[in-house]
C-alpha cells in the first residue's frame, strides 16, 4: 500500500491517456496512480482521469511528460 503523498500532475480526455502516461512514468521507476479510473470511462467529460505521483517525484514525472507526450 502506498502511504506517500501524492499530487496530481496531469489530467486526460480519456483512460487510455491516462494509462500511457502512467506507463511512461512507471518505466522510469516512479510509482504512479490513476485517480477516477472506474469512473472516467463512463464519464470522462465530468470525472476526468488524474495521474498521481508522490510529491517528491512531481519535476521529474513532468520532465518524463513534457518529453513523451
Amino acid at each position: 500500500m502506498q502511504t506517500q503523498e501524492l499530487v496530481v500532475i496531469a489530467s486526460y480526455n480519456s483512460y487510455l491517456e491516462a494509462e500511457m502516461a502512467k506507463s511512461v512514468v512507471i518505466s522510469a521507476g516512479i510509482y504512479a496512480e490513476i485517480r477516477n479510473e472506474y469512473m472516467s470511462t463512463a464519464y470522462a467529460v465530468a470525472i476526468p482521469p488524474e495521474l498521481l505521483v508522490p510529491i517528491e517525484d512531481v519535476e521529474q514525472a513532468q520532465a518524463l511528460l513534457r518529453i513523451h507526450p
